[in-house]
């Protein structure tokens, strides 16, 4: 076979040329014309579609497909000219339905039009590059009849009339407002946004902006939102049935601008029901409602939160600096709880929980509560009402809550030093009193307070805990090595660390002759099992329980200040004291006594003591007797001293000027650790890098900042550079 030579083949053409019937195209095309006429005219139950076919196959193989597309254009034109003055003869309701009926014969028709001239739009009009069948009788509809001068205006007036009906609550054929806006959209997006959406939006944004002038001459904030949310969900609604969806977006942006957006300011502001008020009066619904449409429009939240802050800021302004609010620590730190709680409480169920709004509560709380300077002094108070009394009967889960909400407080103030100063000194009475609650309570807050501000700032705290526990072991050390003690007056001792617990001076007191001794033998003891100690009695920090017995044999166990009792332990030996004598027995300094007379003498329910004469305050001159008379139901008495439970002037004055001591190292620490690791910084960035670094613990004053510079200036940590006077180098 491959040996065999390879045979080209060759195929000739005919050698007499095919003569074409001059008339044929004239005779094929009146028969495909015929067809068309059937069709538009709904009869073409009679029409071989394959032969109406094989015919426009055949004009076109034999170039005529011109004539072809022309002829189509011409009949098809013809009908829908026939079509549109039909269209145009329809009066009232049934003009939309005869163009409904129309549109939908002309696509049937044009579906069976394009299949018999499937060859043309295959061939013909792909190499000319002409409009295909569809297209082309789509087109053609839309200049014959949407656009004839006498339907287009016409058509768009009847829609809009359809939609300002709907909107006023008639009822409305949707159905077929859906599909003549359908023969829109398949005409094209051009043409529907052209010949109805451009215009619709138009009479919708005049529609809207009058409708939303009389509704905010007439209705309060509340009604006018539940309006504009109908408004804007009927309107999302009417897209979802009859219009494109494409709409959806510019329709619901034409009623938040005239609806919402235009009367921003007028609606917040509104008076005896805007924001203010809604707040006020926790409308939790019309909140949650003003914020979900306020967020669709440009800065409709930030006019929201700017006026939100600014009622916040005010009424917080109002709370802290008002001097009758400010005179119960305990009641002035629940009122701000209550209301933290009351905005966390709109911000999550209105505001959806927005960060942008909690961060506005947060700035705001942190605006008025530093205000008040006394502000961390109120805050110890109230955690120490609460661990003290407050959280008796109340689950571990609830004590927490309670915790973590004086912790968010205690993130707010900007001198935290000035808190730590103070729940030091509340937290060493409670312990040395053992009047707290519990103690995992205490480890709890410490603990969180470690996770806020770090380890120095709670390792004093967290050493008072120990000294309570290491005291325990000292007396159980102490008793075991004396057993004669075990009859006769019992002494407890807690021995505190000079560093660790908040610096009280020495009080001077003569102690009872037996308590005395006992105080004496504990001195040697402890000193004897520590060497280089030195130990100082604090009695004014002390307790005693004393067995008393009155007129008619009545006994009571008295819990009393040790000062207390070294006043009534001088009755045993005297019946009538005076001031004088008892201030020279027990060598109490005259404000602590007055105090101490005055608790046991002038309290009603508790005056183990009678007083001459009978008064409020104690004078130098008074005499004092036991008051055998004095009864109680209860064989227990404690008698507390008189003492106010907020600081005095001059002791605010004091501890203020601790707090300005203790800064002072913290600054210069701060000053030279920048320096160190920056070498040289001007004056601006020092001040503004160590208030940076400092403002975890307090607000550092700039002031005090360029004194203590001067100071390490003067004590060669730093120099000031000798060109520039504001520029400062380290010195290593």
């Amino acid at each position: 076979m491959s040996n065999q030579k390879k045979r080209n083949f060759q195929i000739e053409a005919f050698k007499h040329r095919v003569v074409v019937d001059p008339k044929y195209a004239d005779k094929t095309w009146q028969i495909l014309e015929r067809a068309i006429h059937q069709i538009y005219n709904q009869d073409a139950s009679g029409l071989s579609f394959e032969e109406l076919y094989r015919n426009a196959y055949n004009m076109v193989l034999h170039k005529f497909g011109e004539k072809l597309y022309t002829g189509f254009i011409s009949t098809m034109t013809a009908h829908l000219k026939e079509k549109s003055k039909l269209i145009e003869a329809a009066q009232g309701g049934s003009f939309l339905e005869e163009l409904n009926k129309k549109w939908n014969e002309h696509n049937k028709a044009l579906e069976m039009i394009r299949d018999i001239l499937m060859y043309m739009d295959r061939t013909y009009i792909e190499t000319t590059k002409k409009p295909h069948v569809h297209p082309m009788g789509l087109s053609l509809w839309r200049d014959n009849v949407v656009h004839f001068p006498k339907i287009h205006a016409r058509l768009l007036n009847t829609l809009l009339d359809l939609v300002q009906k709907e909107r006023t609550g008639e009822v409305i054929d949707r159905g077929l407002m859906r599909n003549v806006i359908k023969m829109f959209t398949d005409l094209g997006d051009s043409v529907y946004q052209d010949d109805f959406e451009k215009p619709f939006l138009e009479a919708s944004s005049e529609f809207y902006k009058v409708e939303s002038q009389e509704f905010i001459e007439s209705c309060d904030c509340g009604d006018y939102l539940k309006k504009a949310e109908k408004r804007l969900t009927e309107e999302i609604d009417r897209v979802a049935h009859y219009l494109d969806a494409k709409s959806e977006d510019k329709i619901t942006s034409v009623v938040e601008k005239e609806m919402i957006a235009n009367h921003m300011q007028r609606l917040v502001h509104m008076e005896n029901s805007g924001l203010v008020n809604m707040l006020l009066n926790d409308k939790y619904e019309d909140l949650g409602r003003m914020y979900n449409l306020f967020r669709r429009v440009t800065n409709g939240l930030v006019t929201v939160r700017d006026v939100m802050t600014s009622h916040l800021r005010e009424m917080g302004k109002q709370l802290v600096t008002d001097p009758e609010k400010s005179k119960d620590p305990v009641e002035f730190v629940q009122r701000l709880l209550d209301e933290r709680d009351k905005y966390d409480k709109i911000i999550s169920t209105a505001f959806g929980n927005d960060k942008t709004f909690q961060n506005a509560l947060n700035s705001s709380f942190e605006f008025f509560i530093n205000l008040n300077a006394r502000s961390p002094e109120f805050i110890s108070l109230f955690v120490d009402d609460k661990l003290r009394k407050g959280l008796k009967g109340i689950a571990d889960g609830d004590v927490e809550v309670i915790l973590d909400k004086v912790m968010m407080l205690f993130r707010y103030l900007q001198e935290k030093d000035v808190f730590e100063k103070y729940y030091k000194q509340h937290l060493a009475k409670r312990l040395l009193s053992g009047k707290t609650v519990s103690d995992d309570a205490e480890r709890s807050l410490i603990v969180k307070l470690k996770t806020e501000c770090g380890y120095q700032f709670t390792s004093k705290l967290e050493g008072m805990f120990t000294d309570m526990k290491t005291s325990e072991d000292t007396m159980r050390g102490f008793y075991g090595s004396h057993p004669e003690l075990s009859e006769g007056p019992t002494l407890i001792v807690q021995v505190l660390t000079t560093g660790s617990w908040p610096t009280q001076p020495a009080v001077p007191c003569n102690l009872p002759a037996e308590v005395s001794v006992l105080c004496e033998k504990f001195r040697s003891y402890y000193l004897g099992t520590h060497t280089g100690r030195r130990l100082s009695w604090q009695t004014n920090m002390g307790t005693a329980d004393i067995k008393a017995i009155f007129g008619k044999g009545q006994k009571h166990e008295l819990n009393v200040s040790t000062f207390q009792m070294c006043v009534l332990m001088l009755f045993n030996n005297s019946d009538r004291l005076s001031y004088k004598e008892i201030e020279q027995a027990t060598e109490i300094p005259a404000s602590d006594l007055k105090r101490c007379l005055q608790s046991l003498a002038c309290v009603k329910g508790k005056n183990v003591v009678k007083k001459e004469p009978m008064s409020k305050d104690i004078g130098e001159e008074d005499l004092f007797v036991v008051n055998d008379k004095f009864t109680s139901k209860f064989y227990k008495v404690k008698i507390g001293t008189v003492v106010a439970q907020k600081e005095t002037e001059p002791e605010k004055q004091e501890t203020r000027q601790r707090v300005e001591e203790d800064r002072k190292p913290q600054i210069e620490a701060a000053i030279v650790r920048i320096m160190k690791s920056r070498k040289i910084l001007d004056h601006n960035n020092i001040i503004a890098e160590v208030t940076k670094q400092l403002q975890p613990r307090f607000l550092a004053n700039p002031t005090e900042i360029k004194k203590r510079i001067e100071s390490l200036i003067e004590r060669d940590f730093l120099e000031r550079d000798n060109t520039d006077r504001k520029l400062y180098r380290y010195l290593a």
